[in-house]
């Protein structure tokens, strides 16, 4: 049998925002690794699109809105019932906006941070309940943003709940590495997915052209940044916790 350190084999993950772009990708690359992958998002429809494209069998799709911070606590016990304990989390839901401070209301900054940063938070504090996760501990990886690491116009709001959870990812680790759960994020950075090609940054040719130009290596495909959470999931990376993992092209470089 070959050696894979990078084997999910035998590991349940659970992925959020799995109903498209990143998320997707990841919950379909994990099943190739041989995860038993739980997906969750708010689209029921798109949740069964993404699971027609994955291999294997075992996998359990659930419709939910992490916003609904009172049910969370039933909708992980309710996967440990069916799914036995998770060996990692991959919170991969959250929104996006690129707006100016002067335009940015009380509500803005609570929504923002609510499905962002809070939703991370109150799944966190379900999954690392005692017989959520196996004793052997596990792997959680929040979803943050090269804006969360860098300055840019306009991305204030969604820049400060990135790096909010960088944050979060590095105190989590000190406080759970007793119960070897580890705790990272990864930070890509100008991704190509369906849904944002018709957005006017990616649909402009020279709005394109010139943030392809920030990127030493273009912009990159939804599968770089899974391969990179891959790794986070594994048992390759046993000995690595509370850390930013950039994966951004070479955007952070200059």
């Amino acid at each position: 049998m070959t050696f894979n350190p990078f084997t999910l084999s035998e590991k349940t993950i659970l992925i959020t925002g799995a109903s498209s772009g990143i998320g997707r990708q990841c919950a379909i690359d994990c099943s190739r690794m041989g995860a038993r992958v739980v997906l969750i998002g708010r689209n029921e429809e798109r949740l069964a699109e993404t699971r027609r494209q994955m291999t294997g069998n075992g996998h359990v799709v659930m419709s939910f809105d992490l916003t609904d911070f009172d049910r969370i606590g039933v909708l992980v016990a309710d996967i440990v019932t069916q799914c036995g304990p998770l060996h990692g989390v991959l919170h991969c839901a959250g929104i996006s906006t690129t707006l100016p401070l002067k335009l940015m209301s009380t509500e803005q900054l609570d929504r923002f941070f609510r499905n962002n940063v809070y939703s991370a938070i109150e799944l966190t504090r379900e999954v690392c309940k005692i017989r959520h996760m196996p004793k052997e501990g596990g792997s959680i990886v929040f979803f943050s943003s090269i804006m969360g690491c860098v300055g840019e116009s306009g991305k204030s709001l969604y820049g400060m709940t990135k790096g909010a959870l960088i944050s979060a990812a590095r105190s989590l680790a000190c406080e759970y590495a007793k119960r070897n759960i580890r705790f990272n994020s990864v930070s890509p950075g100008a991704i190509l997915t369906p849904i944002n090609a018709d957005l006017p940054h990616m649909a402009d040719p020279d709005l394109r052209r010139q943030l392809e130009d920030k990127h030493l290596l273009g912009l990159g495909r939804t599968e770089d940044v899974s391969n990179a959470c891959i790794y986070l999931l594994s048992d390759a990376s046993r000995w690595v916790t509370g850390q930013n993992l950039i994966v951004d092209g070479g955007y952070t470089v200059r």
